[in-house]
């Protein structure tokens, strides 16, 4: 595999990573040697067909399924990431540091810093209900909040069921996800969210969506301050217009695809690794004093 190595022996997990800008995303976080977590909630043919071209790439992934927006929706993706974690150890050996047949008996190691209590702080009768927490513990890195839905519409044209399924799962699933995600992440993690120019300029044809994201964009400034004392830094990355099915509807024509290349001061339509090569120095060593930021990543749109 053609790698950085920027980002061996770290563990990430990346939403919505089936297609489109995740699925990018995805790639670059393994090419830069991290082991990955490949979340989808329908496309789960594009997310195995991702797995495996990691693979065979010589990079390390796994996919792991479970629909956002719904009640419980951070905790099942949770349970199926550290399910999709242990098996990866399991067949292809502990990934990072403090593996545990490196430590001494009674040791935490490097990925224990952050959670549930020591197993010797517990009593006999709390071991067995923290023991799947403090398995869990320092079993993240990198937590992409990239998946997302649009297609809102005008405020004419808004319903209730509409707007809650916006902010269900552009904004209250990426909360929700970050909540469980801090107990497993190691100190010095990232997180990274996924936002839109719609978020920085009017755009009145998608307003719920547009309101979502500037949810979105709030959350990492708060998160930023709460987390730096543990040098976790939180960013958001504003893609413009990228080449995804999701916008698909608005290059039907050559007129509208090159009208759409037209905001752009390079005359084109952003391309999912343009969004990826941001997100992959962020999550670097390299970007360790960059957070609370708002990364427009549009190629000059509308300038």
């Amino acid at each position: 595999m053609d790698s950085n190595s920027t980002l061996t022996g770290k563990i990430a997990l990346v939403t919505g990573a089936g297609r489109g800008i995740g699925r990018a995303i995805a790639g670059r976080l393994a090419q830069d040697g991290a082991l990955v977590g490949v979340h989808y909630g329908r496309s789960e043919a594009a997310a195995l067909e991702l797995v495996e071209e990691i693979r065979q790439n010589g990079g390390r992934a796994f996919a792991l399924g479970a629909e956002l927006g719904v009640p419980g929706d951070a905790g099942a993706v949770f349970e199926a990431f550290d399910a999709g974690l242990r098996k990866e150890r399991e067949e292809y050996g502990g990934y990072g540091a403090g593996e545990e047949g490196e430590r001494e008996e009674g040791e935490r190691g490097e990925y224990g810093r952050y959670g549930a209590g020591e197993k010797g702080e517990r009593g006999e009768g709390e071991r067995e209900e923290g023991e799947s927490a403090s398995a869990a513990e320092g079993s993240l890195d990198i937590l992409v909040n990239n998946a997302g839905t649009s297609g809102s519409g005008p405020v004419s044209r808004a319903t209730p069921e509409i707007f809650d399924r916006m902010i269900a799962v552009n904004a209250k699933a990426p909360f929700f996800l970050v909540q469980n995600a801090l107990p497993r992440m190691r100190d010095g993690g990232r997180i990274i969210n996924i936002s839109s120019l719609a978020s920085r300029r009017a755009f009145p044809e998608s307003l719920a969506y547009a309101m979502s994201k500037g949810a979105l964009d709030t959350m990492t400034l708060g998160l930023a301050k709460e987390l730096g004392g543990r040098g976790i830094t939180v960013n958001t990355v504003g893609p413009g217009f990228i080449e995804t099915d999701m916008n698909a509807r608005r290059r039907t024509t050559p007129e509208a695809r090159a009208a759409l290349a037209a905001r752009s001061v390079f005359d084109r339509i952003g391309r999912p690794a343009d969004v990826a090569d941001v997100v992959g120095f962020l999550a670097s060593d390299a970007a360790r004093w960059i957070t609370g930021q708002y990364l427009d990543v549009g190629g000059g749109t509308d300038l």
